[in-house]
C-alpha cells in the first residue's frame, strides 16, 4: 500500500516578512508582486519595498546588480515592510551577500544551489562557499537545485529556449513560499492565462514549475509544516493593492472629474518618476492630454501653457528635473497660474541614488527659485495616500491660483499598500477661480478677499483679454509694472497669499499622546517607520512619546505652535541632514529640536528609532 502525505494544519502567525533577491533578470520584482497581490487577495495587510539595482544592465551575478522585494503581510496593522525578515529566498551568492544582514537568526533561507559556481562565488567575492564553510549554521538552510528542477519541469513543453526555461525558476521559488505561507496557487494561475494569453506554452511553462516548486515544498523535510496568516481586520470596503505612483496619477485624474476639467501632463521621463506618466497615459478616454517632452524644461513650461488655457495642469519630475525646473516654477508664481509639480524624490546630489529613496529635495522646494517666491509644499506619506494628497494638491493650486509641489519618495512611490477605493462624490469639493463672462470693471488681478487668489480668466474668452508674463505685475491691471512700491506690495501679496493656506487645510494631530515627555515629528514617506516605532515603543515603557506628521510643510497647519508647547523635548526624524528640522527652527525658533537622521538609501529601521527614544527618555 502507498502511504500519501497529507498537508497538515498550518501554524498560525500573526505576521510574516519574506524577502525575494537575485539578478536583475531573475524576475525578483513579479515574484514579490504575486505573492502580495495573492496575501491582498486572502485579506492581509501588507506593505512592500521594490528594490532596484541602478543600472539598467548590471553584470550578472554581480554585488551591485541584486534586485530584491520584500512584502510584509499580517493579520494585524501593518505600516513598514519590516525592518530584519522570517524568510530569505535568494537565487545566486551576490543575492545572499548583500542581504543575509537582513535575514533573524534561526529563520528560513532558501537558496538555489545551481548557482553557487565559483565563477558566481567569485562574482560576489566569497573566498569560500558559504554553502559548506558553516557560516549559515545559524540560520535553518533549504539548498534546492532550483535551475535543474525547472528544467526538468519544463522538459516536454515545446517552444521553450534554455534562458527562457532558466527564468521560469522565480516561478518555483514562488511555488515553495505559497506552499509555506498557506497561500493558492490560484491567482497567480489566472495572471498568467491573461499576461501570456497570445503565447500558451509560456502559460503552459509558468503553470508547470509553479506547481513544481509548491509541491516540492511539500516533500521537503525541512519544512514539516506551513504556516498560515489570518485575513485583517480593517474598515468595510473594497480594496486593492496599489503602488504610490499609480495613486499619485489617479488622484490627479480623481481632481478633474471633480473640478470638471481636463487634465494634462507635461513631463520628461526620471526615475522614479515616471510611471506616473505611464499610468496617466492609459487613460485617454478620461481627457487625459499626456506630453512626453523633450527635457525638463519643455516639460513644466507646456504644462503652463495647459494651466493658462484652463486645464489641471501637472508636471512631474525627480530631484535633479526639480533644479531644471527652478526658472519656470517662477514664471507660474509670478503669472500666478494653478499648477503642480510633482517631486519623487531619490538620492542625490546629482545622479546620486537614482533606484534608492531620500528626503533631500526638502530646501530645495521651499527655496530653490531665485527672487521671492513662495509656494504651497505638501508631502504624501504612504502609497496608498499618494492619492489623496495628489487630488489635495490639485485642490490647494486650483483654489489659491498657485504653484503646489507635492513630494512623494522612492519609499512610497514604488511600495504598495492596500487601498479603499473612494468615489469620486466622496471626496472634498474644489472651488476654482476660474471665470468664462466679462464682470464689470473686470480686472485680471482682481483678487478673493478671503484667500486672495486671483480669478482666473482663459484666452479667446471675449472681454477677458489680458497681458501676462514673467515681468512684475501692476497689482491691478496685471500690466508691467517697474515701480519699486508696486513690486514690493505684490511681493508682499504673494508671500501673504500663501500663508492664508493655513486657514484651508486640517490642523496637526498628534497620535498615541496629545502631552507627554517626548514628541516624536516626521514628514512625508518616512510615516510608517516612525509610527511603527513609536507603537512599539509606547507598548513597552512607561513614558508618553507623541507623534505629529507633517503632510503640510508650507504653510505649516496654524496649531503647529500649540502641539509643540505640550512636550518636554521635540525629536525630528527624516531622511536628510536634517532639512526639516531647520524649517521649524526657522519658524519656531522658541522650541528646541532634537535630531535622528538617516541618508543610507533605505527607510528607517525601527530598531534604530527605538533606541533613539530610549537615549532621550
Amino acid at each position: 500500500m502507498i502511504e500519501t502525505k497529507t498537508k497538515p494544519q498550518p501554524e498560525k502567525l500573526e505576521a510574516v516578512v519574506i524577502r525575494f533577491v537575485g539578478d536583475s533578470g531573475d524576475g525578483m520584482q513579479l515574484t514579490g508582486t504575486q505573492f502580495s497581490d495573492t496575501s491582498a487577495m486572502f485579506g492581509n495587510d501588507i506593505a512592500t519595498f521594490p528594490n532596484y539595482p541602478a543600472e539598467i544592465r548590471a553584470p550578472q551575478g554581480s554585488l551591485y546588480g541584486v534586485s530584491g522585494f520584500q512584502v510584509h503581510i499580517g493579520s494585524v496593522e501593518v505600516s513598514t515592510p519590516g525592518d530584519s525578515v522570517d524568510l530569505l529566498v535568494a537565487m545566486n551568492p551576490a543575492a545572499l551577500k548583500t542581504n543575509l544582514y537582513a535575514l533573524k537568526p534561526g529563520h528560513t533561507l532558501i537558496v538555489d544551489i545551481d548557482s553557487f559556481t565559483k565563477k558566481n562565488l567569485d562574482k560576489a567575492e566569497y573566498t569560500t562557499n558559504p554553502l559548506e564553510d558553516g557560516s549559515l549554521d545559524n540560520y535553518r538552510v533549504i539548498e534546492v537545485d532550483m535551475t535543474s528542477l525547472t528544467k526538468v519541469a519544463l522538459k516536454d513543453v515545446v517552444g521553450l529556449d534554455n534562458k527562457s526555461i532558466s527564468r521560469s525558476k522565480n516561478m518555483f521559488s514562488l511555488g515553495m513560499v505559497y506552499w509555506m505561507y498557506d497561500r493558492s496557487k490560484e491567482y497567480t494561475i489566472d495572471f498568467f492565462n491573461k499576461k501570456f494569453k497570445s503565447q500558451l506554452s509560456l502559460i503552459e511553462a509558468n503553470t508547470k514549475v509553479l506547481n513544481a516548486g509548491y509541491y516540492y515544498a511539500e516533500t521537503l523535510e525541512l519544512i514539516p509544516n506551513s504556516y498560515t496568516i489570518s485575513p485583517a481586520k480593517m474598515p468595510a470596503g473594497t480594496y486593492r493593492i496599489i503602488m504610490g505612483n499609480t495613486a499619485t496619477a489617479w488622484g490627479f485624474l480623481a481632481a478633474a472629474e471633480k473640478s470638471g476639467l481636463e487634465l494634462f501632463l507635461g513631463s520628461y521621463p526620471i526615475t522614479p518618476a515616471t510611471d506616473i506618466l505611464h499610468e496617466l497615459v492609459k487613460h485617454k478616454h478620461f481627457g487625459v492630454k499626456a506630453f512626453q517632452a523633450e527635457d525638463e524644461i519643455a516639460g513644466i513650461t507646456s504644462a503652463i501653457g495647459a494651466a493658462f488655457a484652463g486645464d489641471l495642469a501637472i508636471t512631474t519630475t525627480s530631484g535633479p528635473g526639480l533644479a531644471l525646473k527652478g526658472e519656470a516654477i517662477g514664471l507660474a508664481i509670478m503669472t500666478e497660474l494653478p499648477l503642480v509639480i510633482v517631486d519623487v524624490q531619490r538620492g542625490g546630489p546629482s545622479t546620486g541614488l537614482p533606484t534608492k529613496t531620500e528626503q533631500s529635495d526638502l530646501m530645495q522646494a521651499m527655496y530653490g527659485r531665485n527672487g521671492e517666491s513662495p509656494l504651497i509644499v505638501i508631502a504624501a506619506s504612504t502609497p496608498s495616500n499618494c492619492f489623496n494628497f495628489a487630488y489635495e494638491a490639485a485642490r490647494l493650486a486650483l483654489e489659491h491660483m498657485t504653484p503646489v509641489i507635492l513630494l512623494t519618495d522612492g519609499y512610497i512611490a514604488n511600495g504598495s499598500a492596500p487601498w479603499k477605493i473612494k468615489t469620486v462624490a466622496e471626496m472634498p469639493e474644489i472651488k476654482s477661480n476660474r471665470i468664462t463672462k466679462v464682470k464689470e470693471n473686470w480686472h485680471p488681478y482682481d483678487r478673493d478677499s478671503n484667500t486672495l487668489a486671483r480669478n482666473w480668466a482663459i484666452p479667446g474668452t471675449e472681454g477677458l483679454e489680458h497681458r501676462i508674463g514673467g515681468l512684475e505685475k501692476d497689482a491691478v491691471t496685471g500690466n508691467i509694472s517697474y515701480e519699486p512700491a508696486n513690486h514690493e506690495k505684490m511681493t508682499e501679496i504673494r508671500a501673504e497669499k500663501i500663508e492664508r493656506v493655513k486657514f484651508n487645510i486640517p490642523d496637526l494631530e498628534t497620535e498615541f499622546y496629545d502631552q507627554g515627555d517626548l514628541l516624536v515629528i516626521g514628514w512625508g514617506g518616512t510615516y510608517g517607520s516612525i509610527h511603527s516605532a513609536v507603537k512599539h515603543f509606547n507598548e513597552d515603557s512607561n513614558n508618553k512619546v507623541g507623534y505629529a506628521h507633517f503632510n503640510y510643510i508650507n504653510p505649516m497647519p496654524k496649531n503647529t505652535e500649540a502641539i509643540l508647547s505640550k512636550f518636554k523635548k521635540i525629536l525630528v526624524c527624516e531622511l536628510n541632514s536634517g532639512q526639516f528640522a531647520s524649517l521649524l527652527k526657522i519658524k519656531h525658533s522658541k522650541f528646541e529640536f532634537l535630531q535622528f537622521n538617516r541618508i543610507q538609501g533605505l527607510p528607517f529601521a525601527n530598531e534604530d528609532l527605538i533606541q533613539k527614544f530610549k537615549s532621550l527618555v
